[in-house]
């Protein structure tokens, strides 16, 4: 393992990587509104690469963080993601409330990553 000024590196990883597998929670969620019951095979393909990338960088990152705090950090953050890929992308509506929300929802994911 490469380190960056010492022992964070081996630290810093297993975020990383459950970073990159909520983002690919998002890829996933986002391809089940393509998949047209069956009939889009790139979407069907996107499903399939992106849930398979989502859940082996949680099951990584859970051999060194919790899996209790590994799961609610990959879940929290692939919801937020598929809500601003929702708002951004597909029109659904942003109002003071759900941005609340989410900005709580935000806050305890980096709650969780404090105490881990």
């Amino acid at each position: 393992m490469p380190t960056i000024g010492g022992q964070i590196w081996p630290q810093i990883w297993p975020w990383l990587a459950l970073l990159a597998g909520g983002l690919c929670e998002a890829g996933f969620t986002t391809s089940l509104r393509h998949i047209d019951g069956g009939r889009n095979i790139g979407a069907i393909i996107a499903f399939l690469v992106s849930i398979s990338a989502s859940m082996g960088l949680l099951a990584l990152a859970g051999k060194h963080i919790p899996m209790g705090t590994a799961y609610a950090v990959w879940a929290g953050l692939g919801a937020a993601a598929t809500v601003l890929v929702g708002v951004a992308f597909y029109g659904e509506p942003f109002s003071l409330v759900r941005g609340l929300l989410l900005t709580g929802l935000v806050g305890c994911i980096i709650g969780l990553k404090t105490l881990a």
